[in-house]
């Protein structure tokens, strides 16, 4: 089997960690092995699982957002990665800018990579690696949510603090429907420019 970068992306709540569960089932169910991975400052549902904001889950390792391919190595040894069919990578935007070539080099060995990450910051930036990831990858799977202002298709993610729109901080922000909610570009309020 040759390798392939698969990314799937999109705003907050547009069921990213859903496809990326989904596919990592049907790898399993296909009788492939498959590692799943989350960024260590990830731990908003759980530490060892990727969990999706409606309670699915499946079991994970932590990497460290600078990890590199000897980093990698020694983590997944004990799972024999030769072995391994599918590395399955969830918040992929939080990874340092040597991801996509640490997932370029799993797909030259013939791996099957598979990352879900925001494409957009909550400001309306592309965000960490994933403009790189999108454009290396075979498959781009861009998915919407539904803007909590007027229903239509959402490709933005707003943050809040106390229930009102923000547009200034710190770039990351670990939260879910108390800190973000999703947005058309007409309902999305942009930082001032």
């Amino acid at each position: 089997m040759s390798g392939r970068l698969e990314a799937v992306t999109g705003c907050m709540f547009s069921g990213k960690t859903e496809e990326l569960l989904r596919r990592v089932e049907r790898a399993r169910i296909a009788r492939k092995e498959a590692l799943l991975f989350k960024p260590e400052l990830d731990t908003r549902y759980a530490v060892e699982e990727v969990v999706t904001h409606y309670g699915r889950s499946l079991p994970c390792r932590r990497l460290p957002t600078d990890i590199s391919w000897a980093r990698l190595s020694e983590l997944v040894t004990d799972h024999a990665s030769p072995i391994t069919d599918v590395f399955a990578f969830d918040e992929a935007h939080f990874f340092g800018p040597e991801f996509p070539s640490l997932c370029e080099r799993l797909v030259g060995l013939g791996k099957r990579v598979i990352v879900a990450g925001l494409d957009l910051n909550f400001r309306g930036e592309p965000f960490g690696p994933m403009p790189q990831l999108l454009a290396l990858a075979d498959e781009v799977v861009k998915l919407s949510a539904v803007c909590t202002v007027c229903g239509e298709p959402a490709t933005r993610s707003q943050r809040l603090v106390d229930g009102k729109p923000v547009t200034s901080g710190p770039e990351v922000l670990i939260g879910g429907l108390e800190s973000y909610e999703p947005r058309c570009r007409e309902h999305f309020i942009p930082p001032t420019q």
